[in-house]
């Protein structure tokens, strides 16, 4: 992965807060994970990626980012379940928008939903992993991408 691979991320994420919320996100500087730390929050969706790539995205946020993400795209029901589906949205659309950059080859899977900060997401050891820093309304979440 380069610059220009995590701008594409990146773009995505920016992307995707302006169409569904019309609230503009701040996107941090990425930054090298380091071995061994989890950013898992209340809620994470995780992309796995093959075909061109290899590893996964994933997009981890708080359960009251989660509700107010849900308010703000029209829903009512803030139960556990919608909270799962939104995460998983998320990801899913953020991976879907990166795919434009890298083409038909990135192939994305369904996303995977864990809540809770347990520790439950795993990445392949033997890759880096980057972290973007997104900040929405009051709110901090972040992207994970660990591709080959």
């Amino acid at each position: 992965m380069d610059q220009t691979d995590l701008d594409a991320f990146v773009s995505s994420v920016t992307r995707y807060f302006e169409a569904a919320t019309n609230a503009p996100a701040e996107v941090g500087t990425p930054y090298l994970s380091s071995e061994g730390t989890r950013h898992a929050q209340d809620y994470t969706g995780i992309i796995g990626i093959s075909g061109r790539s290899r590893g996964c995205v994933y997009f981890t946020a708080s359960a009251p980012m989660l509700k107010h993400l849900v308010l703000c795209v029209g829903e009512t029901d803030t139960s556990h379940d919608m909270l799962c589906d939104m995460v998983g949205e998320i990801a899913n659309t953020i991976s879907g928008n990166a795919r434009s950059y890298f083409g038909a080859e990135f192939m994305v899977s369904v996303p995977v939903v864990v809540s809770g900060s347990d520790g439950t997401v795993r990445l392949p050891s033997d890759l880096r992993s980057f972290v973007i820093p997104i900040s929405w309304k009051r709110f901090e979440s972040a992207l994970v991408v660990c591709l080959e």
